[in-house]
Formats: C-alpha cells, structure tokens, sequence
C-alpha cells in the first residue's frame, strides 16, 4: 500500500492506512529524523479512537494509550542501544501483547519484532508532503 498526503490532510491519511491494515497489530515505522512518524502516529491514535493526549515516547520509551476498551502502545526505539536494553525496558512484552503497537526506529532492536510485523516507510517528498509505503 501507498499513500501520499499533504500535512494537512495527515488525519484522513492515517484513518485511510488503518483501514488497509486490518488485523495488523505490530507496525514499524522506518524514516529519517523529521519525517514525521511521531506526527503520523499521533494521527493513528486519533482515527483509533485515542481521545488522550499523545507525545512522543523518546524519553520514556513507551507510552500507552487507552482506546474504547484497547490498550495502543507507542514506542520510539531511539534512546535504545541493542535488543537486549529494548527488552529489559518491556518493549518486547508489549509487541507479544496482542495490542496495537506502533514503533519508531525499530532498526535499533529489529530482532525481537514479531514475524508479522507490518513494516512502514515514511519518505519525505517536500516539506509539507510525505510519502507513507508498506514495504
């Protein structure tokens, strides 16, 4: 799949991309600093029905929100220096959970994604267009 979108319309895009992904539950977000995957991220939370205030976890590692009765856990794997630090830090416990999980920088601990894992590319088009692909 493969959608281009304007910032503007970054919540359309995302309610669009959930809607294609049915049944994924583990989604890693490749792209370079400043693409936007918090941003983008933020907007999955919005179209899932997160109604608390979303940030992004680059300190915390983890945050989770709470939508309808479902647990959405955002992780930002940035800080991390292997595997073993993003499991000791509970990141492997939430992507076995069985929720929604979405990860930034998954490339710094890709050995415990789950093999189903939805892999996502944001590529930066301009500066107020992005490209979102899965790979």
């Amino acid at each position: 799949m493969e959608v281009i979108f304007k910032l503007e319309d970054i919540q359309q895009a995302a309610a669009e991309f959930i809607k294609h992904a049915p049944g994924a539950k583990v989604f890693a977000f490749y792209a370079p600093m400043g693409a936007g995957k918090t941003t983008f991220i933020q907007a999955l939370c919005r179209a899932l029905g997160v109604k608390d205030n979303t940030s992004s976890p680059t300190f915390s590692i983890i945050n989770q929100y709470k939508a309808g009765n479902d647990i959405i856990y955002h992780m930002d794997l940035y800080r991390v220096r292997d595997e073993n630090e993003a499991i000791n830090a509970g990141v492997e416990d939430c992507l076995y959970s069985g929720s929604i999980c979405f990860v930034e920088w998954p490339e710094k601990a890709p050995g415990i994604l789950p093999d189903n894992t939805l892999q996502v590319s944001i590529t930066i088009i301009d500066s107020h267009t992005r490209k979102l692909s899965t790979l």
